[in-house]
């Protein structure tokens, strides 16, 4: 196949630079664009909700490359600005300060936070900005509510109690989450936030916030907001941060043609039409395993999507679908997740080196096969052994009897 002379990539986080560099990596020799909206070179993001957040790292120490390394690797990259709309008949991508041409265009554009009703301008993390102005309020806080159940809402707790603020983390379901294992490590979680002295609010709804006076907004740290609960309750705190889930960021796609239900739809190899592909968070590609689309939100796997998107644009190569791999560390604990994992079935413990004071667990489906593992605090090569046994096959989950 010929290879396409122009490609514009739409998003300029860890997915979409990696789908430049794995192009240089495989011989493409024509023009790569990568368009991002925040006005600093590509960065990796997780460190946001860890070094960066808990005070360890400055933000160039999350930076990924250089304008120099850019510039040597002939990757064209314009920060700050927008994407507006897509043609993808007329293969066009339209930004305020014009449109650029494409053969071949990667959308990467990920998530961004889901606002709460009750606290629609209250402190949330998606961004390095995002970071350095919580890390600010952090630092001045005494009492700290976290809204939001998942991984970011605990990993955001964990960094407020390592500054010895009162934390309170509050949910609706009863259960903390942990990306694809779903709510499978919520006991574990539970105990482990109870340990170092997060109070827990996990059955509760969040109906009002009222600023006392104190402070402009209800997200600010250095005065008073009441937090005002279903079960007439209520709570005092000095900082409020919102982490109830991403939504894509496809606004700028509602006028094409693609199919934005939960993202942008891919089939298996994610591609979302002609000539236009989308890798990490925002895109639902087709999974054989579960047979729908589904978006999985972690570095690993907008990582391994863009080498894939990146061979396929080259030269035609198929990758193998991505398993997902995802990680996490909170209060101390490393925690790894690789695989598929059923909801309906709880975590078996697998064994482990005799030295070991972590544990890892697996979870199998019908038929007996390890389709996804789970380290806790469990060492490299024991968790290195148990994903080797994952069966990584697309064939289908076996249905429940």
């Amino acid at each position: 196949m010929s290879s396409p002379a122009r490609v514009v990539i739409v998003g300029a986080s860890i997915g979409g630079l990696t789908v430049a560099e794995a192009l240089r990596d495989e011989g493409f020799d024509g023009e790569i664009t990568l368009l991002g909206d925040e006005p600093h070179l590509p960065y990796t993001r997780p460190p946001l909700s860890k070094q960066i957040l808990g005070g360890e790292w400055q933000p160039e120490q999350a930076a990924i490359r250089t304008a120099t390394e850019l510039d040597a690797l002939g990757i064209r990259v314009l920060t700050g600005r927008r994407a507006t709309g897509l043609d993808v008949g007329a293969r066009t991508v339209h930004t305020a300060d014009g449109a650029l041409p494409f053969d071949e265009l990667v959308i990467a554009t990920g998530t961004e936070p889901r606002r709460h009703p009750v606290l629609a301008e209250a402190a949330t993390l998606r961004t390095m900005d995002d970071a350095l102005r919580l890390r600010e309020r952090m630092d001045a806080a005494r009492r700290v509510a976290v809204i939001g159940s998942g991984i970011l809402g605990s990993e955001i707790a964990s960094a407020a109690r390592k500054r010895d603020a009162e934390v309170l983390l509050v949910g609706r379901s009863g259960l903390l989450g942990f990306g694809g294992v779903g709510t499978l490590l919520s006991a574990e979680l539970v105990r482990l936030h109870e340990a170092h002295g997060v109070e827990l609010a996990l059955r509760t709804e969040l109906v009002a916030a009222r600023d006392d006076g104190a402070a402009a907004d209800p997200a600010s740290a250095g005065g008073a907001t009441t937090l005002e609960f279903a079960d007439g309750t209520t709570r005092d705190v000095d900082l409020v941060v919102t982490m109830i889930g991403g939504t894509p960021r496809t606004d700028w796609l509602a006028s094409s043609t693609l199919d934005l239900a939960d993202g942008v739809a891919c089939d298996r190899l994610g591609t979302a039409a002609p000539g236009v592909s989308a890798v990490g968070d925002v895109a639902a590609w087709f999974d054989p395993v579960s047979g729908r689309h589904r978006r999985v939100e972690h570095q690993s796997n907008a990582i391994e999507q863009a080498i894939a998107v990146a061979g396929r644009i080259a030269h035609g190569a198929e990758a193998p679908q991505p398993v997902p791999l995802f990680w996490s560390e909170i209060h101390g604990t490393r925690i790894h997740a690789y695989g598929w994992f059923d909801p309906e079935r709880p975590l078996t413990e697998l064994p482990t080196t005799a030295e070991s004071a972590g544990t890892v667990s697996g979870s199998c489906d019908d038929a007996g096969a390890l389709r996804g593992v789970v380290g806790w605090n469990a060492p490299p090569r024991d968790f290195r052994a148990a994903r080797a046994a994952v069966v990584t096959t697309t064939r289908p989950l076996v249905p429940h009897s």
